[in-house]
């Protein structure tokens, strides 16, 4: 099925009170009375992409897209105040409740997957099943793949790197990288910031396909600057302090969702997100399928990747139909 779902315009949109002045903009398209499934974003902090309804057949689910905390419509915007790993959790069920939804999908890319697959392990019984694409597990190995000197990214793009590490004192981290921007984008030295979160972005956009169109990523004015913002300033802040999770933390639980079914998409030449986190997580859930794809890397702009989910959101749902008989 080399086709994506046609896109539609969302019936209902709305804010849930998550608590501490945080509201999360959330809307639904589809089929009302649809298989609930649950998009849950990267980033942290790039919010919903415009075309996330076009992997989901609209006569068969009832579509769910919230933005995170921080980022997008959702209130208030690039906070870091009362902003972790466990209140994002804690979030994805808020919402569920508001919604009536006894159970539903989760589907979610890069920090998605990661928000998607620890909401499964706290709330397993609220869970017909995972899609996952491009999995990132927080461990320490995952983040220094996307930004030590020593990951493959950094040996691969070094032209690139050079400049994302530009200014930055030896030695260079995971960790003194992230500290550094950190540091500038709290200053109020406009030029500074804006220059790193320039850099912050290009890297992140370099790495994310296999080949990009010619120019892209050389000026962030072709993006929002909202976006731009919250996605530099939310990645530098969960991944300083190590995601707010415990060293392999999904992998030492993953037997609460033994059961669950998942199906895992993960381009072969992944920059962003190791290849071996989607097969390791693989091994340890025996109700998962793996599908690595040959020509992708992370992006679900790339053909591939998005024929697969499409695939994968049909083959699910008619899963979920057969169980409920």
């Amino acid at each position: 099925m080399k086709r994506l779902y046609p896109d539609v315009t969302c019936y209902q949109s709305g804010f849930v009170d998550v608590g501490n002045g945080h509201s999360l903009y959330y809307e639904q398209s589809g089929n009302p009375d649809g298989i609930p499934v649950l998009f849950v974003h990267g980033g942290p902090g790039a919010g919903l992409p415009p075309n996330y309804k076009c992997f989901f057949d609209n006569q068969r689910y009832r579509i769910i897209g919230y933005e995170q905390r921080g980022c997008g419509r959702s209130q208030f915007h690039h906070a870091t105040h009362h902003n972790d790993t466990w209140l994002n959790v804690d979030d994805i069920n808020t919402l569920r409740q508001h919604l009536a939804i006894d159970k539903w999908l989760l589907f979610g890319g890069s920090w998605g997957s990661t928000l998607a697959l620890l909401s499964a392990l706290k709330h397993p019984s609220h869970a017909y099943g995972l899609i996952l694409r491009g999995v990132f597990l927080a461990r320490q190995t995952d983040r220094d793949w996307f930004l030590s000197p020593q990951g493959c990214a950094a040996q691969l793009f070094p032209e690139h790197y050079r400049k994302f590490t530009k200014d930055i004192e030896s030695p260079l981290t995971s960790e003194s990288i992230c500290s550094h921007y950190n540091q500038v984008l709290s200053e109020h030295n406009e030029v500074r910031r804006h220059s790193a979160l320039k850099r912050w972005y290009q890297w992140e956009e370099r790495l994310s396909r296999l080949a990009l169109p010619p120019g892209t990523g050389e000026s962030i004015g072709q993006y929002p600057l909202s976006l731009v913002t919250s996605l530099a300033t939310l990645e530098c802040h969960f991944l300083l302090n190590k995601c707010f999770m415990e060293e392999n933390y999904i992998l030492d639980n993953i037997s609460k969702i033994k059961d669950i079914p998942g199906t895992i998409v993960h381009g072969r030449y992944d920059m962003i997100c190791k290849t071996e986190a989607a097969e390791s997580l693989h091994r340890a859930w025996p109700s998962s399928q793996l599908q690595i794809i040959p020509d992708a890397g992370h992006s679900t702009s790339e053909p591939s990747i998005a024929y697969a989910l499409c695939r994968a959101t049909r083959d699910m749902s008619r899963f979920i139909q057969e169980s409920k008989k």
